[in-house]
């Protein structure tokens, strides 16, 4: 494993399980593609770089494996897998289903204070757009979604989704890379916001449907461009 991956110092919150916050950490440089597929991920140099022990470094490797972010070779260590396209879809489906009903719900409440912070939201990503912080512009994609969550009382759901999205966020964080997607992604947030502060639950529905859609229809030009992330057969990776 080549430390200079590893940003900067990492500040252990003693207050706080520190298996969880590895596992935090190395989800994040997953998702953010800071950790490539086929990288290792040294147990001991990465219980040295935390300042831990190896167990919460092997918690952390084993919850990441839950999630299907890498492969855990015994006796060999443990290696970022590609993209894993069944756990994507899956996720997508999930996300779909949840997002479509919560659209609809908001859209017939007609909130302006909810209305007012996914505008706020909105901007936010317009100024990371200009400034090409892509990094804060998920982070502020990922808000304005959640805020849709906590405003139906549905918090638990996103946390649910949330915990089974980290290869379709790999794939999303891939189509971002792509010329002219952050514009269409602020546009589509922009059209969802509209259409919930009109009271229209129908176009609620078809903006979320059409802002959730455009990823997964890009498979095959992102597996072009990104073949390392995308192998040529969904299970490529798999134990």
């Amino acid at each position: 494993m080549n430390m200079s991956v590893l940003a900067g110092a990492f500040a252990l919150d003693r207050s706080q399980g520190a298996a969880q916050q590895i596992y935090d950490y190395l989800r994040a440089a997953i998702v953010r593609l800071k950790f490539k597929p086929g990288m290792d991920l040294d147990r001991a140099e990465l219980a040295h770089y935390f300042g831990v022990s190896v167990t919460p470094v092997r918690d952390a490797l084993l919850k990441l494996e839950e999630d299907e972010l890498v492969d855990i070779f015994p006796q060999h260590g443990t290696r970022v897998r590609a993209v894993d396209l069944e756990s994507a879809r899956n996720a997508h489906f999930l996300r779909l289903t949840l997002e479509l009903e919560i659209a609809r719900t908001l859209a017939q409440r007609r909130d302006d204070a909810l209305v007012h912070e996914l505008q706020g939201f909105v901007q936010q990503q317009r100024t990371c757009m200009e400034r090409g912080d892509l990094d804060a512009f998920a982070q502020a994609d990922q808000a304005f979604h959640e805020c849709l969550y906590v405003a139906a009382r549905a918090e638990q759901l996103w946390r649910l989704m949330r915990g089974k999205s980290g290869n379709m966020d790999r794939l999303r964080r891939l189509h971002l890379l792509e010329n002219g997607k952050t514009e269409s992604v602020v546009q589509e947030h922009a059209d969802i916001a509209a259409a919930i502060a009109q009271g229209d639950p129908e176009l609620a529905e078809a903006s979320v449907r059409k802002h959730l859609s455009g990823t997964l229809s890009q498979l095959m030009s992102l597996r072009e461009r990104y073949p390392d992330y995308l192998p040529g057969h969904a299970e490529t990776g798999r134990r």
